[in-house]
């Protein structure tokens, strides 16, 4: 495969941006890579399922979302929204046919996202792995949590500026995002994909806590829904046993 990316452009006007997408050609049902908040596609679980992909002939897709990685755009203007526009224009332009949507963390509500409106379409995916799933995340894990003063500046200011465990720089949490997030939600009630889904879970994970894996899991169909957890998994799981995981599961939905 050439690591030289292609690029595809998304939206319209002042919203005009250039996706980083590479592809690696096979067979069966395209298998497309869903990143997690400020990950991108050179990630190691990503490219652990690159090198699967080459071994077993498959085709592989992966992409930076909008403000992520090789990709243009201000990350700091973009939604749950932007990143699901993303997200759909890569899969319609690179994986239409029955894809299997590997989702990981903030990922893992854009596949969630994405398989909806597949199916809605009448075009049902083949299936998603879901890697500490975040769905709803912006509401759950981080309005709900978030202290007075952290509310207050986000209401105030627009933005706050969250120091990260995975990037030196902090994150920049906006309002927008809050408010976006709050539109998309998918926990309100019944989630119907129509496709298998398969979880990874790690229960020691301190920014996706195993709970929320269990909401996520109490709102799909039981037909069809697998959920591992990983007593000693944390948030990444990457180790070699956790990518043996993904492998595993990726092959059976595939």
């Amino acid at each position: 495969m050439d690591e030289t990316p292609a690029f595809i452009a998304v939206g319209a006007g002042a919203a005009r941006r250039e996706i980083a997408v590479r592809v690696r050609e096979g067979a069966g049902p395209p298998v497309v890579w869903l990143g997690g908040f400020r990950s991108d596609m050179g990630a190691t679980k990503a490219m652990a399922v690159d090198a699967w992909a080459e071994r077993a002939g498959r085709r592989f897709v992966r992409f930076d979302y909008t403000g992520h990685g090789l990709s243009g755009g201000d990350f700091a203007a973009c939604t749950i929204s932007t990143w699901l526009e993303d997200a759909e224009a890569v899969i319609a332009a690179h994986a239409p046919e029955r894809p299997v949507l590997i989702g990981s963390s903030m990922g893992g509500w854009i596949a969630c996202l994405a398989a909806r409106a597949q199916l809605a379409a009448g075009r049902p995916a083949a299936g998603l792995v879901l890697i500490a799933p975040a769905l709803d995340f912006t509401e759950d894990l981080m309005w709900d949590r978030f202290p007075k003063e952290v509310r207050d500046t986000l209401e105030r200011d627009g933005v706050w500026l969250r120091q990260s465990a995975y990037a030196p720089e902090p994150d920049p949490v906006t309002m927008a995002l809050i408010a976006d997030g709050r539109r998309n939600r998918l926990l309100t009630g019944p989630l119907d994909l129509g496709c298998p889904v398969h979880i990874l879970q790690g229960m020691r994970d301190p920014d996706v806590p195993h709970p929320h894996a269990f909401k996520i899991l109490d709102r799909l169909p039981a037909e069809g829904t697998v959920l591992t957890l990983i007593a000693d998994g944390d948030h990444r799981l990457s180790r070699p046993q956790d990518i043996a995981r993904l492998i595993g599961a990726v092959a059976e939905m595939a």
